[in-house]
């Protein structure tokens, strides 16, 4: 919850008997059964008052999540596209059968509520940091979507912020509690696999890279349809073409997103870096190694991660190579292991999409403790797609330094760590 103080607050209103100005005592047989938690109820101090901030495909299926679990109430939705603001305000006044559910359009109106506990942060990537800084400074938790940044200074200044407003922020990197995914990581850590030498993370698509093409502009609809201003965000001004909007222009756009490598390596990369304990770092040395713009990452310790196509067994696959042995995982959940006397060890938590992801994320919320993809690790693992993408789109290797988080002596390099942000936006 916001504070400790508001929750006892709340426990001791609903806990108390009062007593009237003439000192007779109000029974407590008039406060409803779910008000103190019976009958399985969940009393009002024990919710977690959310609201969500973009509400397109991927949000619908995150609010689901959330709404599934008894403690959670949902009372706000924003989102600067009407129609689907609409259906979100709809849809979570059909799982609340009421009409409490209030749309906003504009995140600060949102972020505003003083009886909002925690959000989810599902617009598109363009957003991700600044309304997670702006939901800080409004003392709010977060489950924030990946990818966390469009550059490497804003997932820096989103984990600076947990940390001063202190926080809780759960990156929406969803394999880190997915059953076969974490057995693959603490098989790597585990000594099992001999001394890990190469690791192998999926990108979304065949070719690296993104564009910055200037679509001709078409006449912009009305801010209730349409927030084009509030879609934008901190990017640099275009003129309003609906094609922007649409995931398949956006997501490769240069503007708005990190392409093929930043879509999965959100993932992939991070489960990698998660693997080798290195939440807390990036990869020094970067190389293209193809004309599809794969990358060759390596590690100060000297394990090399290579971002390609190629991969097994679904979407978002790892490959995980040591010494000793190997193991191999995807979404499909199939995985491969060597030597395979190491399958009798697999142990699984089970639950996927994102259902235990949301349901740590609850739990730290009420504890107070770090969830398992914090913004720390979530920042450092974005931080080695970034340096991948600035490779690829500069065409020459690069070497960055995770200490003190820039290129040496490579100005060309250390302009594409951030990016000019429109006024009045700024980090």
């Amino acid at each position: 919850m916001n504070h400790n103080a508001s929750q006892l607050n709340r426990r001791r209103f609903l806990k108390t008997t009062f007593a009237s100005a003439a000192g007779v005592a109000i029974l407590p047989a008039i406060i409803p059964s779910s008000a103190i938690g019976a009958d399985g109820a969940v009393a009002p101090s024990d919710r977690i008052v959310m609201g969500t901030i973009g509400c397109g495909g991927r949000a619908r299926s995150d609010m689901g999540s959330f709404m599934n679990n008894a403690d959670v109430q949902m009372l706000a939705v924003c989102e600067v596209q009407g129609a689907r603001r609409k259906g979100a305000k709809e849809s979570v006044d059909r799982r609340y059968k009421n009409q409490d559910c209030k749309a906003y359009i504009d995140p600060r109106e949102l972020l505003g509520r003083s009886d909002i506990d925690a959000v989810l942060i599902a617009t598109g990537d363009n957003n991700h940091s600044m309304i997670s800084i702006e939901a800080a400074r409004a003392g709010k938790d977060m489950y924030c979507e990946k990818p966390m940044s469009v550059t490497i200074a804003e997932s820096r200044a989103v984990s600076d912020a947990m940390k001063r407003f202190s926080r809780i922020f759960q990156c929406g990197t969803q394999r880190r509690n997915v059953g076969n995914f974490v057995w693959a990581a603490a098989l790597a850590r585990s000594g099992k696999l001999g001394e890990i030498k190469t690791m192998h993370a999926e990108k979304a698509g065949a070719q690296s890279g993104v564009n910055f093409t200037v679509l001709p502009t078409q006449p912009e609809p009305a801010k209730d349809v349409m927030d084009w201003n509030g879609w934008l965000g901190p990017a640099i001004w275009r003129p309003y073409n609906s094609q922007y909007y649409s995931r398949r222009f956006w997501s490769h756009h240069g503007d708005f997103s990190g392409g093929s490598i930043c879509e999965w390596g959100s993932h992939t990369v991070d489960i990698c870096q998660w693997a080798i304990d290195a939440d807390d770092t990036s990869a020094i040395d970067y190389e293209v190694i193809n004309n599809k713009g794969d990358v060759q990452a390596t590690y100060a310790n000297g394990v090399k991660l290579i971002i390609r196509k190629g991969l097994r067994f679904g979407t978002c696959p790892v490959r995980i190579e040591g010494t000793e042995g190997w193991v191999e995982t995807g979404d499909s959940g199939q995985f491969e292991v060597f030597p395979k006397s190491l399958m009798a060890e697999r142990r699984f938590k089970g639950g996927y999409p994102q259902n235990n992801h949301v349901r740590e994320f609850l739990n730290c919320v009420k504890s107070r403790q770090q969830p398992v993809a914090p913004a720390e690790g979530a920042h450092r693992s974005i931080s080695t797609c970034h340096a991948a993408n600035i490779c690829v789109r500069l065409g020459r290797p690069v070497k960055w330094d995770p200490v003190k988080e820039e290129f040496p002596n490579d100005a060309e390099a250390n302009r594409l760590v951030s990016r000019a942000y429109r006024h009045p936006w700024r980090l």
